[in-house]
Parts: C-alpha cells; structure tokens; sequence
C-alpha cells in the first residue's frame, strides 16, 4: 500500500494542500478526482518525491518515501505526468526504452528489451515501433507513455510493491481507449502487491473503475473511502456545484452519475 500522513504544502503565504491523509491499497484502484484547483496534482508530485511537503510523510509500504534514493525509487515507482511532448525526433521504441533507464548503465540487456516489447503489445503501440514518435497523434502518444510506464516497473522487485502513479491519464484518449484503458489497469491489479493511483476529471470513469476514492476541494479532504460513500449528492454538489442524480447496482458493483 501507500500511505498519505498529514500532507502540508506551501507556496509562500498559500496552502496548496493543507493536513491531507489517505490509504491508497495494493490490488485496487485509487482514484484522486477535485474541481480545478483542487490540489490534486500537487499531491501526485508529493508522493512522488517531486515536491516536498512542508508537513507530512508519504510512506511505501511501511516505508518512508525519504529513506529512498532516487534511483531505488525508480525502481519500483512509474510516473505518468500530464505533459507528454518531446521537442527532438525519438523512434517510438527509444521513448518506451527509456522507463528502463533505472534499470541498467550504457547497453540495455535482453530483459530491458523483453519488457518494452511486452510494454507495448499490452497497450497496442508494438506496430507503432519504428515510427517518430512526433509524428504520432496526442491518443497515439498516450498510449506509447502508457507502455514506457509500465515497462519501467514491469518485473516486481523481490521484496517490494511496485507503483503506478498516473496524473490524468485520460486527456488525450477516445472514449474507446479510456474504457480501454481502464479495463488494463483492472487486469495489472491482479497482482496483489501493485499499486495504482490515478488523477481523473471524469466523474462517470470514477464511478465505474474505481474501488477507492479521494475527493480533494481547495487543498482539503472533503471525502475518502468507496465510492458509495464518497460520491453522493452532497459531496458532489459541495465540490463541484452540481446536482447529481445517482442510481446504484451495488450487487454489480456499478454506480451511474447523470447531471441536469
């Protein structure tokens, strides 16, 4: 698992994020939604050692996130950032070699080659292989940043969980592809000891994938927990200024939002 503690951050006189705790549980999905400002990438880049919190503690497994180096991290945690341009011409197989780079010094080995392929079939960019990667479309893109992600963490290290951090994974993709996409982040979770956290405005996607979520508004927890509990008309309408009409198929586990 990972464990968010008291989470402060500041710039200058403004808190971005103000005493905001949570559990994110290994083999479900946690999913960070929150109205524009909310907070919710600046935490993203808090767990992921990007920022530092002023207050709080980020922990992995049992773990301190600061008892890590840099590279140990890299090892077990994949990061997807909202930003996936490239200002020089790489062939789509160099950007997904690249989530390897933690992995070995100068020449990569047939393991590091073995998982990209692998990377890349999972998420239907292996055709995609030779071309320049400028050259593709925003989905097309996504879709190869999903395998360089993947293939970083793609064999577990004995001993540790491994972590997927995904900062708005959605943006760029068809409705095909987000379900998609969604529906793969489902089968990778098999894995008991896989962590996955993910930053989504889709309030319907939140509703049908995830098993955890984390509402933040303005900085602060408004809710946290499953999604019964945490989307309801109140908290949605608070956050969002919306009013929600919700129908529940608990024993399917489904959860519908339609808005007026």
């Amino acid at each position: 698992m990972l464990r968010v503690e008291n989470i402060t951050y500041k710039i200058g006189k403004k808190t971005l994020l103000n005493n905001v705790s949570a559990t994110f549980d290994s083999g479900k999905l946690n999913i960070i939604i929150g109205p524009n400002g909310a907070g919710k990438s600046t935490l993203i880049k808090v767990i992921c050692n990007q920022i530092r919190a002023n207050e709080g503690a980020i922990y992995y497994g049992n773990k301190n996130s600061q008892a890590y180096t840099q590279s140990e991290l890299a090892q077990i945690r994949a990061v997807l950032s909202q930003s996936i341009e490239l200002t020089f011409p790489l062939k789509v197989w160099e950007v997904v070699l690249m989530g390897r780079y933690p992995h070995f010094t100068g020449k990569p080995h047939a393991k590091d080659e073995a998982a990209c392929e692998e990377a890349m079939r999972l998420f239907d960019v292996w055709e995609l292989a030779d071309r320049n990667y400028m050259t593709l479309s925003g989905g097309e893109k996504q879709r190869v940043n999903f395998a360089r992600v993947m293939a970083q963490i793609w064999y577990a290290t004995e001993g540790e969980h491994r972590y997927l951090i995904l900062d708005e994974p959605l943006t760029f993709l068809d409705v095909h592809f987000q379900f998609q996409f969604m529906h793969k982040l489902i089968s990778l979770l098999k894995d008991e000891k896989f962590v996955v956290i993910g930053v989504v405005h889709d309030l319907s996607l939140a509703a049908r994938f995830a098993d955890t979520i984390l509402l933040l508004v303005d900085g602060k927890t408004l809710s946290c927990g499953n999604k019964y509990d945490v989307l309801t008309k109140e908290n949605i309408k608070q956050a969002y200024h919306l009013e929600p009409h919700i129908v529940e198929e608990r024993e399917n586990n489904l959860l519908y939002l339609y808005f007026k």
